[in-house]
């Protein structure tokens, strides 16, 4: 963070004002990108030439189908009502998918573009055609139609008030309150205890439900980009009340939502207000041991964190489990485009000025890749056909977003993703570096299909780094969808194969042709794994201290 002492209090403000219109994207980064590929386009003469004809062809084939009146089967989900079957209707959705065609060749890679460009450029074109789709329109959307005149119209007068609700509520920056989920009350509703607190955590052990218990505690790490209770939302989905009724003693950190005060924590200050802290109250002693599960980007700081008791010889981790988490940053999926020099830079003055980074200029970037699925579809539900989706657990805590202090974010987006240095053995702990190699202990990884956050792929690095036994599991579903596999949630599949020390490494694709693919939740087969690493079963201990308060404790309230 040298660069935030520097004097450039204009800079700041002005960027900051830029970051408030543009959701904290740079334009800068943008139109260094579209220049490059301009660039290289204006002097490629073959492929211009290669896209006119492209055009020239689709353009007759659009003419073609007119005159014949048969459409190719629209393959576009939104798309999918059988209204789209019929003219002029098929006709918007088939010029639509040439437009798509023409533009994916167009932004197809060309040589000399910087391959990190011609994603950004691919990307930007999707966004635009996503806006144009003919299913964004009340007049080229035939469900549209059809539900303004069954309805009189009343359809629009119902997205006119929705639209001035959210808005309002946009304006006011007040989370949208959702009267049948309440953290408390209906969600995150486990019982436990608050057994510890500093500035930045909230240690919560619930409550066993069994005699006795498996020796090792199990401390799960969420990240601090969300609020702890995905974990533990709906009762039937609680993992954490899964993993208590299995017999084992849970804790988990509960992290402040950082205000301007803490704009100067570091990721080391995470490390040791966080994981350290909550390993300490768990585990005074140098032979005590305990389970440690990490999530989403809680995962990267206990590779991190464990990497360093590992450098200096502290044994207090029985078993690491890694779900979601990337140690890797080589390949992180379409975060990647959000993620240079330009843009780190960009957000950083934003983050100087506010001393934090706020959910909604995050969240942007997030729905921009889904932006067909997380933008556009609700437009089209909320204003044009009128209707509200149904809000439940998932989603209630989706909107219950927090915020990043300037100084740690600006670290871990350098550090992690623009530098990679976790898994070049580069990243400090302490002011020493820490390897991935010298983890000894067992370790369960788990990866979703789907995830836009933490493709699989690259998740699946982890074998590569380390030199221990490695299960690794593939289960359906998204970032979070994924994780929340309970037994009986029906569609669910997995595959799971472990790697032990010394194997061969066996690439992502080719692991999984080779691994059976299951039917079910992938929870009992890690709850049998962690029995596995356990020593045995004890009584419960009684605890020297009181309780501070009852789960969900007050942080989650911030």
């Amino acid at each position: 963070m040298a660069r935030c002492l520097e004097d450039r209090n204009l800079d700041r403000i002005f960027h900051n004002a830029i970051g408030r219109v543009t959701g904290g994207l740079s334009p800068t980064a943008l139109s260094t990108a579209w220049l490059d590929w301009a660039m290289h386009m204006a002097g490629s003469p073959e492929r211009r030439m290669q896209l006119a004809h492209s055009g020239w062809t689709k353009a007759f084939e659009a003419g073609a189908a007119l005159m014949t009146g048969t459409m190719p089967d629209a393959r576009d989900k939104r798309f999918a009502s059988p209204s789209w079957q019929h003219l002029p209707f098929a006709m918007y959705r088939h010029w639509f998918a040439l437009q798509e065609a023409w533009w994916n060749d167009a932004t197809a890679p060309i040589a000399g573009v910087d391959p990190a460009h011609q994603r950004i450029v691919a990307f930007a074109a999707r966004q635009v055609l996503d806006t144009i789709s003919p299913a964004n329109f009340a007049l080229t959307n035939p469900d549209v139609l059809d539900r303004t005149v069954q309805e009189h119209g009343q359809n629009f007068v119902r997205g006119w008030q929705h639209w001035i609700e959210d808005m309002n509520r946009i304006v006011s920056q007040e989370p949208k309150a959702h009267p049948d989920y309440r953290v408390g009350e209906t969600i995150a509703v486990t019982q436990g205890d608050v057994v510890y607190r500093n500035r930045l955590i909230e240690l919560i052990r619930y409550r066993p439900t069994t005699k006795k218990v498996h020796a090792e505690p199990i401390l799960i790490v969420p990240a601090w980009i969300m609020k702890y209770y995905i974990l533990d939302l709906s009762p039937h989905n609680s993992l954490v009340a899964y993993l208590r009724d299995q017999g084992f003693e849970v804790y988990i950190i509960s992290w402040k939502n950082p205000d301007r005060d803490d704009a100067d924590l570091s990721l080391d200050d995470y490390l040791r207000l966080g994981l350290f802290a909550a390993l300490d109250e768990i585990a005074p002693d140098k032979d005590d041991a305990v389970h440690a599960v990490g999530y989403c980007l809680g995962g990267t700081l206990l590779a991190a964190g464990a990497a360093a008791m590992a450098r200096d010889h502290d044994r207090r981790l029985r078993s690491m489990s890694m779900l979601a988490a990337q140690v890797d940053f080589s390949e992180p999926g379409e975060l990647s485009l959000f993620i240079n020099e330009n843009q780190v830079a960009f957000l950083e003055d934003i983050m100087v000025t506010q001393g934090f980074l706020r959910a909604d200029q995050m969240a942007g970037a997030f729905r921009m890749i889904r932006s067909s699925d997380l933008i556009w579809s609700r437009v089209v539900r909320h204003y044009l056909l009128g209707e509200r989706t149904s809000m439940n657990d998932l989603m209630a805590w989706n909107a219950d977003a927090t915020r990043m202090p300037a100084r740690m974010h600006s670290e871990y987006l350098r550090q992690m993703f623009l530098h990679n240095r976790l898994a070049k053995g580069q990243f400090e702990v302490g002011g020493r570096p820490v390897a991935l190699t010298d983890l000894r202990v067992p370790i369960f990884c788990l990866a979703t299909e789907t995830d836009h956050v933490s493709p699989w792929r690259s998740v699946f690095k982890l074998q590569l780094l380390t030199d221990t036994d490695v299960t690794f599991c593939l289960t359906s579903g998204g970032h979070n969808s994924g994780v929340l596999s309970e037994p009986g949630h029906s569609g669910r599949r997995f595959r799971l194969l472990k790697k032990s020390e010394g194997a061969h490494h066996v690439p992502a694709d080719t692991w999984m042709e080779r691994t059976e693919l299951s039917d079910g939740s992938w929870w009992p087969e890690w709850t049998e794994w962690l029995s596995a690493q356990s020593s045995g079963e004890r009584t419960l201990r009684t605890k020297k201290r009181q309780p501070l308060g009852p789960a969900p404790g007050t942080y989650v309230f911030g």
